[in-house]
C-alpha cells in the first residue's frame, strides 16, 4: 500500500487537531516502513514538550478511531522539526526572523547570515564577507524559488 493515502489522511487528522490551536502549524508528515508515524508541529513560539505529549495523546486516539491501521500495528512520534532541518513552511521563516541561518541556493552555493526580513517571494539576509576592517556587510534579496534549502545555525 503507498503511503500518499494514509499520509493524506493523517495531514487531515492533524489539521484537525490544530484548528483551534492557532499559534501551533503542522510541518510534515512521515510514515516509515514500518507504520511508524511522524508527525512535526511547530509553533510561533516554539512548541512546549508537555504540548507534544498531549498532541501525541489526542492524535493516537484520533488515529485509533480513523482505523487506518485495523490491528492497531502503528506508532506515533510528534516532535517538532530538530533544528538540523531545513525550513519547509514560510511560518517558520517569520518565526526564524532574527537568527543566523545558511541558504544553500539551487546551483548549490551557500551564503550563511541574519535573516532580516520575509516576505511572500523572498527573504532578506544580512551577509558579511570578509574579516577585521576589509569586512563587508551587505543585504541581499534572495527569491525563494532560488532557494534549495535554508538551515537555522546554532550559535554557540
Amino acid at each position: 500500500m503507498s503511503n500518499e493515502l494514509p499520509i493524506q489522511k493523517i495531514e487531515e487528522l492533524v489539521d484537525q487537531l490544530l484548528a483551534d490551536q492557532p499559534e501551533f502549524f503542522k510541518v510534515q508528515v512521515k510514515i516509515k516502513p514500518t507504520n511508524n508515524i511522524k508527525v512535526y508541529i511547530d509553533g510561533d513560539n516554539g512548541l512546549p514538550i508537555d504540548r507534544c505529549v498531549k498532541f501525541n495523546r489526542k492524535l493516537y486516539a484520533m488515529l485509533e478511531e480513523a482505523a487506518l491501521y485495523p490491528e492497531g500495528e502503528f506508532s506515533l512520534e510528534v516532535s517538532s522539526p530538530g533544528i538540523s532541518e531545513p525550513l519547509k513552511l514560510h511560518r517558520q521563516y517569520v518565526k526564524n526572523i532574527g537568527r543566523l541561518v545558511e541558504v544553500v541556493f539551487l546551483d548549490g552555493e551557500t551564503k550563511e547570515g541574519k535573516l532580516l526580513q520575509v516576505t511572500e517571494e523572498d527573504l532578506l539576509l544580512e551577509h558579511t564577507s570578509g574579516k577585521g576592517k576589509k569586512a563587508v556587510t551587505q543585504q541581499l534579496v534572495i527569491p525563494f524559488n532560488n532557494i534549495k534549502t535554508t538551515t537555522v545555525q546554532i550559535q554557540f
